[in-house]
């Protein structure tokens, strides 16, 4: 069951069969039905994911009560509330599942005890920095110099996905529009 993992660290490191295997053993699998928890506000996040199926996500809530979502990981991708994973700081962050969803979990302990041990996880740990700072600097690019006609429709170019498996209210979330406008955006 742990194919899609060990792919994805072929893939995505230059780790031997061997030591994706080591790695590999440090990942529990852990099933969580949709609206679960995996990290609430003020929690320290010890935990890192590896989507094998399902869906989940990171996001905030603004004072008012209103989610601003960051980040979804679908099948095949890792997410984290990654300030609070790197700081063990209390998260601001929350991390929920929106699908039933089977998650390959590594603690934080056993991730950084694996970056002492071998170079090529540093430097797969670094990969996932640079790809996290990356994405997140292009949302920000997109919400300051696209509208959200704009920001809708590159999204259904680009990554289809979220249109077809999230629901209005949180896709609007992760767009940062009211749920009004994408309706709107929609019909059209």
């Amino acid at each position: 069951m742990k194919e899609k993992l060990r792919n994805y660290l072929r893939i995505n490191t230059k780790l031997n069969d061997e030591q994706i295997d080591s790695i590999a053993s440090y990942f529990k699998p852990k099933t969580i039905k949709k609206n679960t928890f995996l990290l609430s506000e003020g929690e320290i996040c010890k935990e890192l994911y590896f989507v094998h199926s399902g869906c989940i996500r990171t996001y905030y809530l603004t004072t008012q009560g209103h989610e601003k979502t960051r980040y979804v990981a679908f099948e095949g991708s890792i997410a984290t509330s990654i300030a609070s994973f790197i700081s063990q700081q209390p998260s601001l962050e929350l991390v929920d599942a929106l699908e039933d969803s089977v998650v390959y979990v590594i603690s934080h302990k056993d991730f950084h005890g694996l970056i002492a041990e071998l170079p090529a996880w540093a430097e797969f740990y670094r990969m996932l920095l640079e790809m996290a700072y990356l994405y997140q600097n292009k949302k920000i690019e997109n919400l300051v110099t696209l509208s959200a006609k704009q920001r809708f429709d590159k999204l259904m170019a680009e990554t289809p996905i979220y249109i077809q498996r999230l629901s209005n209210r949180i896709l609007a979330s992760f767009l940062d529009i009211t749920q009004e406008t994408l309706s709107r955006l929609k019909s059209k």
